[in-house]
C-alpha cells in the first residue's frame, strides 16, 4: 500500500518554506536585510538553532547572503536574468530601448488588467498611496523623487497582478532601467510639460485601477508607454539634429577662418 507514516515537519524546514514563499511572492526583496536573529526567531516562534539551520540552507540555495558585521540579506538574484554581455548590448544600441518599451507596454498592460480584476483592496491602497506621493513630489517640483516614485508605481501594479513569474521578470527589467541601461528616466522628469503629462497619465491609470476597470487600466498603461516612446524618439531626433547642426557650425566657422 502506498502509505507512509506521517512525520512532523522539522521546524527549520518550515522556516525555509516560509522565507522561500516571501521571496517568491516579492514580499522580501533583493538586498533587503532580515531582522536580527533574536527578533526573527521570536517572530517565527522557533529556537535560534532551528533558525540558523534554515538560514544556512537558504544561503546554500543562493537566496540569502551574509554580510560580515551587518547581518543576513536577501540575495541580489535579479541580475542573473541577463548576462553582462547582453546588458552591454542593450546599453549600446538604441534598438533595445524601443523593444524594451514595446515589451513593457505588452506586459504592463496585462498586469494592469489583472490588477484591476485580481488585486486586493490592500493592493489598490498601496497604488493609491504611491500616486499620492507622486502628486506631492510634483507639487514641490522634486523631479528626482517623482522619477523614483514612477518606478514604484509601476512595480506596485505588477505586484497587484499576483503573477510571481511576471513579478520577478519585470523587477529584473526595472533594475536595468534603474541602472540607466535602457534610458535615463530622470531626463524626462526635468521637463515640466512632460512631467505634467506623465502625472496625468498616471492619474488615469490609478483611476481605472481604483474603479476596477480592467480594459480602461490596460488602455491607460498602453497610452502612457506610447507617450514615453514618443518622448524617446523626440530625444533621439534632437540629439541627431544637434550633431548635424554642430557639424554645420564647425564647417561655417572653418570657412570664415579661411
Amino acid at each position: 500500500m502506498p502509505f507512509q507514516k506521517v512525520q512532523t515537519e522539522k521546524l527549520s524546514l518550515a522556516v525555509v518554506k516560509q522565507i522561500e514563499l516571501l521571496i517568491l511572492r516579492g514580499i522580501l526583496r533583493p538586498g533587503e536585510r532580515l531582522p536580527s536573529e533574536r527578533e526573527l526567531a521570536d517572530r517565527l516562534g522557533v529556537s535560534r538553532p532551528s533558525l540558523r539551520e534554515a538560514i544556512s540552507q537558504l544561503q546554500e540555495q543562493g537566496l540569502l547572503t551574509a554580510k560580515a558585521g551587518s547581518g543576513i540579506y536577501v540575495a541580489e538574484v535579479l541580475g542573473s536574468a541577463f548576462s553582462p554581455a547582453l546588458i552591454r548590448l542593450f546599453s549600446s544600441h538604441d534598438e533595445a530601448v524601443f523593444d524594451y518599451l514595446s515589451f513593457r507596454r505588452d506586459m504592463e498592460g496585462l498586469a494592469a488588467e489583472r490588477a484591476a480584476r485580481l488585486g486586493s483592496d490592500s493592493d489598490l491602497k498601496v497604488i493609491q498611496a504611491i500616486f499620492d506621493k507622486m502628486e506631492a513630489a510634483h507639487a514641490r517640483n522634486a523631479a528626482d523623487d517623482e522619477a523614483h516614485l514612477d518606478a514604484q508605481f509601476h512595480m506596485a501594479i505588477i505586484e497587484a497582478s499576483h503573477n510571481v513569474v511576471m513579478l520577478h521578470m519585470m523587477r529584473s527589467m526595472f533594475d536595468l532601467l534603474r541602472q540607466g541601461v535602457f534610458y535615463n528616466r530622470q531626463i524626462m522628469f526635468h521637463q515640466r510639460t512632460t512631467r505634467d503629462a506623465i502625472l496625468n497619465q498616471h492619474r488615469a491609470i490609478n483611476a481605472a485601477l481604483q474603479a476596477r476597470d480592467p480594459e480602461a487600466a490596460r488602455q491607460a498603461v498602453e497610452q502612457h508607454l506610447s507617450f514615453v516612446e514618443r518622448c524617446m524618439e523626440d530625444q533621439q531626433k534632437a540629439r541627431r539634429n544637434e550633431l548635424i547642426a554642430r557639424q554645420r557650425l564647425e564647417h561655417e566657422v572653418g570657412n570664415l577662418g579661411g
